[in-house]
C-alpha cells in the first residue's frame, strides 16, 4: 500500500512539473468585457510609450558554450541615437519605426532602422522559418485571448522575426515576454560566416523610469541532422538594448527624413504584404551586410527620392518590381536555389 501512494504521489508530482510551464503560456481565463477592455487600454499605452527620441546602447554577451570546444565572443557595446516614430495606429494595431541619426555637428544622416508592428489578437503571424524563409504561423484562438503578436521588420522592411505574448505587471514592472521564437542572424554574426545559422529566442520588452529596454535571450543554433528539428545549439547570448529618453541630437534630421520618404515606405510595405499573402509566405535570398540581396538598393531609392534625384513614382515602381522579382512562391523549391545567394 506504501509503494502504491509512494507511486503515486511520484506520478502526481511529475504532472505538476510538466503542466507548470504550459500554464505560463496557456489560455488567459475570460475576465470579462471590463476588465478586458482596461488590460487592452493598458497595453495599448505601454506599446505608445515606446515612442520618443533616445540615446541607445546596445549590449551584446555570448556566455554558455553548448558545443564542446567553442570559444565566445568577446562581449560587444555599441550606441547610437534613435527616433521612434507612431507611423500606423489603428486601434488593435500599432506599428512604430526606428530611424537611427548618424555622425554629428551638422553632417548627421538617418537610417532607416528596423520596425515593429503590434497586433492584438492575431490569426496568424508571418515567423521565421530558416534561411531565406518566412511563413504564415497560425495563432491557436484558444492561445489569443488578451495576447499580442509583435512583428520585426528589417531595415527594407522585408520581415525578420515574430512571436506572441501578454504584457504583465509583476514586482512592479511592466513587462511583454514572447514564446520561442526562430531568428535570423543578426549582421554582427553573419559577416562572421559562423557555424550557427539561426537563433532559438525569447524576447521581453519592459519600460523603464528613463525609457524601455528589450533584452534578448538567444540559442544560437547549428544545422545537424542528429539534433532535435536537424538542429544543435552552439552558444547561449544575452543581449541587452536600453533606449534611454534623450533629445539632445539633430531630431529634426529623423523626422525630415520620414517626411520625405514616407509614402515611398508605405508603398513597400503594402508591397510585402501582398507578396506574402499571395505566396504563403516570403522567400528571397539573403546576404550578411545587408539582410535580403535588395535591402541596398531600397534604401537608396528612399535617399534618392529625398535628394529629388528620383520621383517618388518612379521609385515606388522600382521599388515593386524589386521585390515581385526577388521572392519566390514556392518555399520549398526556392530555399534550395537561393542557398548559392546567401551568406550564411
Amino acid at each position: 500500500m506504501n509503494n502504491a501512494k509512494s507511486l503515486l504521489r511520484s506520478a502526481l508530482l511529475a504532472t505538476a512539473l510538466i503542466a507548470t510551464p504550459a500554464v505560463a503560456d496557456g489560455p488567459i481565463k475570460d475576465r470579462g468585457e471590463a476588465v478586458e477592455r482596461a488590460h487592452f487600454e493598458r497595453d495599448r499605452e505601454t506599446i505608445l510609450g515606446m515612442a520618443g527620441d533616445y540615446k541607445v546602447r546596445f549590449d551584446m554577451q555570448e556566455s554558455t558554450p553548448w558545443l564542446e570546444g567553442y570559444e565566445p565572443l568577446d562581449r560587444k557595446i555599441s550606441g547610437g541615437y534613435e527616433s521612434v516614430r507612431v507611423i500606423e495606429d489603428t486601434g488593435t494595431k500599432i506599428v512604430l519605426q526606428h530611424l537611427l541619426v548618424v555622425g554629428a555637428d551638422g553632417e548627421e544622416f538617418v537610417v532607416k532602422h528596423w520596425r515593429q508592428d503590434w497586433e492584438y489578437e492575431p490569426e496568424k503571424i508571418l515567423a521565421y522559418a530558416g534561411p531565406d524563409r518566412w511563413k504564415w504561423m497560425e495563432m491557436p484562438e484558444r492561445l489569443r485571448n488578451g495576447r499580442w503578436s509583435q512583428t520585426v521588420y528589417q531595415v527594407d522592411d522585408s520581415p525578420r522575426y515574430a512571436g506572441w505574448g501578454e504584457w504583465q505587471d509583476s514586482q512592479g514592472i511592466r513587462r511583454w515576454r514572447s514564446n520561442w521564437t526562430w531568428r535570423p542572424l543578426a549582421r554582427r554574426d553573419a559577416v562572421r560566416d559562423p557555424v550557427y545559422d539561426r537563433y532559438a529566442a525569447i524576447n521581453r520588452h519592459q519600460l523603464t523610469p528613463t525609457g524601455w529596454i528589450h533584452w534578448q535571450d538567444n540559442t544560437k543554433m547549428m544545422p545537424d541532422p542528429e539534433g532535435e528539428d536537424d538542429l544543435k545549439p552552439v552558444v547561449q547570448e544575452y543581449v541587452l538594448n536600453t533606449y534611454d529618453r534623450f533629445g539632445d541630437y539633430n531630431v529634426e534630421a529623423a523626422d525630415e527624413y520620414w517626411a520625405a520618404t514616407e509614402g515611398y515606405w508605405r508603398a513597400v510595405r503594402a508591397k510585402w504584404g501582398e507578396v506574402a499573402e499571395s505566396n504563403g509566405g516570403i522567400v528571397i535570398a539573403e546576404e550578411a551586410q545587408t539582410g535580403t540581396v535588395i535591402s541596398g538598393r531600397l534604401l537608396a531609392i528612399a535617399n534618392e527620392i529625398k535628394s529629388g534625384d528620383l520621383t517618388e513614382a518612379d521609385g515606388i515602381t522600382e521599388a515593386q518590381d524589386l521585390i515581385a522579382n526577388a521572392t519566390a512562391a514556392d518555399p520549398v523549391a526556392a530555399a534550395a536555389s537561393t542557398r548559392r545567394g546567401t551568406a550564411y
